[in-house]
């Protein structure tokens, strides 16, 4: 998920902000308001250099903000200015700056448990059982289901555990950034638990209100509308099918034919790339040292366990009347738990928690002798210096996200939506235009909060044209909600300015342009997929108990028979 939370009270009050200078931005400028976005685009694919690609897509959008009177060299200056502005203000948000402390933290804790030789024992554990590029995929993809919570921690976690065990089997960093981004978004988005339902469930229960539907329960509509995120369940579908089948087409298909017959597993690896290489001199396991797969597990294991805990005991103090009431009357309910996650602060709460799990690394390798305090802290930097980069992308990225709301770009493309839309088009229509905000955007929340007050008055104004019953109109909206949250997705999913696929880049450290440009013919196609057989006939009447099967096997089908070997063997 790309999940610029960076302010969830603007994200919150985000349709009376978008009727102010938002919209006037967009009647202003038009088409125009796409030049930032697709500026950055345009140049990451042409470029490969997504910190230069966002630098002039920043500037393209502050420097046509401060056009004024035709005069050419004070919107050059003003730009210059206003850029340097918000990439501060990006930086002085309370929430990204808990997300950078993140990045670098999780860096450091990365960095000691790999100089401890926990990932390598792991991936010696793991090589016993993944012997094969099939093994290796399904056990990485395995994981992503057990790392559902956030899908920051997804994106960083998963890489550097299970590189190690795809390089050997020559498996190609881009299949594997694949994979890790695939399992965040997409799991983080429809977990029953995560840090994504607080902010959804509040958008859904807004929205409805603004129909008249005040006494909703939000959680339960939240959970109706799982069985229609169609791209999220087909696509972690679909990265089991080229795991089982070892098949893949496009650009995937090349990198991996590249991996399986050269052991280049990626297309060019500079010293800069490998962020956290295990070879470097100062994270290298020492020679002589018993390598012990706890001196991993336990770091993450307290990780995973203090970020559960901080979910929970920081939202519980975010919560106030009948919510904390509620919750007090039966804590441990599931209803209590779930009502915690989403009032948490996750950036707070993994920073903690990856600043905890740090220290508990550090003593353990101090206490097996394996470095002294200076050399374990010593570790602990370089880890975080391998992450600075990643600070730089994301701040960059906030910061294009923020000329882009200020231009009004995500209202010029709703605004284009036609009213008198027929009934079973809608769903596609609304996951298309997800799809796009998202990507242009780099943003899933703010998709979200720009599509979904729009959206279910709009799917109710055109159920009850098309003479939906009750029960129909209810289904009929769900199925549009689910549209909304999945086409934010798609964005956060494969988008380059994104920061969920930023991070799975870094944490598998497979070069950005390159997994973004083998990815996105595949979430293309999931996309496509999604529609055909997913929201036209869902909005004809057909159950998904019909449609998800048949998809599924559209899915295995395709990678079966259309999709390409690559292994030598099967050649």
């Amino acid at each position: 998920m790309n999940k610029l939370k960076n302010s969830i009270l603007f994200l919150a009050f985000l349709p009376i902000i978008l009727l102010a200078d938002n919209k006037a931005n967009a009647e202003l400028f038009g088409a125009w308001t796409l030049i930032p976005p697709v500026v950055a685009i345009l140049l990451a694919f042409i470029t490969r250099n997504v910190i230069f690609s966002l630098f002039i897509g920043i500037f393209s959008g502050t420097f046509l903000v401060n056009i004024v009177n035709g005069d050419i060299f004070a919107a050059f200056v003003g730009g210059f200015m206003d850029m340097i502005s918000k990439m501060i203000g990006s930086m002085a948000d309370s929430w990204n700056a808990g997300i950078i402390l993140q990045v670098l933290t999780i860096g450091g804790l990365i960095a000691v448990i790999t100089k401890m030789g926990g990932p390598r024992a792991i991936a010696k554990a793991l090589a016993k059982k993944a012997k094969t590029p099939a093994s290796a995929q399904i056990y990485t993809w395995v994981m992503g289901f057990f790392i559902f919570f956030d899908d920051y921690a997804n994106s960083l976690i998963i890489g550097p555990i299970m590189r190690p065990v795809t390089d050997r089997l020559k498996i190609a960093r881009e299949k594997l950034a694949f994979i890790i981004d695939a399992t965040a978004a997409p799991i983080a988005g429809i977990a029953l638990i995560s840090t994504w339902i607080g902010y959804e469930i509040s958008l859904i229960k807004d929205a409805y209100a603004t129909i008249g539907q005040v006494d909703i329960n939000a959680y339960s509509i939240f959970v109706d509308t799982i069985a229609y995120r169609f791209y999220n369940i087909f696509m972690l579908a679909f990265v089991f099918f080229t795991a089982y089948f070892l098949r893949e087409f496009g650009p995937m298909h090349k990198a991996a034919l590249r991996a399986a017959s050269t052991g280049k597993v990626s297309r060019h690896i500079r010293h800069e790339e490998e962020h956290l290489n295990q070879e470097s001199s100062t994270m290298a396991p020492k020679k002589n040292v018993e390598y012990s797969i706890w001196n991993a597990i336990v770091p993450i294991a307290v990780l995973i366990v203090v970020s559960f805990l901080g979910f929970y005991f920081n939202g519980l103090h975010s919560l106030e009347g009948e919510a904390l009431k509620a919750v007090q009357a039966d804590p441990y309910s599931f209803a209590s738990i779930r009502d915690c996650f989403g009032g948490a602060d996750a950036s707070i709460v993994l920073f903690e928690a990856a600043l905890f799990a740090s220290i508990v690394a550090i003593a353990m390798g101090m206490q097996q002798k394996i470095f002294d305090l200076n050399e374990a802290l010593e570790t602990w930097v370089h880890g975080v210096k391998a992450l600075v980069i990643t600070a730089v992308i994301l701040i960059l990225a906030w910061s294009i996200s923020s000329v882009i709301k200020e231009l009004g770009t995500s209202v010029y493309l709703v605004s284009i939506l036609s009213h008198d839309m027929p009934q079973f088009i809608l769903p596609s229509v609304i996951f298309i235009f997800g799809s796009l905000i998202s990507f242009s955007t780099g943003t899933s929340y703010g998709t979200m909060g720009i599509l979904m007050p729009l959206t279910i008055p709009l799917a109710n104004a055109i159920g009850i044209n098309y003479g939906l019953d009750t029960n129909a109109l209810n289904e009929y909206i769900i199925l549009n909600i689910g549209a909304v949250l999945t086409g934010a997705i798609f964005g956060d999913h494969c988008s380059p300015i994104s920061d969920t696929s930023i991070l799975s880049s870094m944490g598998s450290s497979c070069d950005h342009m390159d997994h973004i440009s083998t990815q996105l013919p595949y979430a293309l196609f999931v996309g496509t997929v999604s529609i055909v057989f997913g929201y036209i006939p869902a909005a004809l009447g057909i159950s998904v108990a019909y449609l998800i099967p048949i998809a599924l096997l559209v899915l295995a089908l395709t990678v079966r028979f259309y999709g390409k070997p690559f292994l030598k063997q099967e050649a």
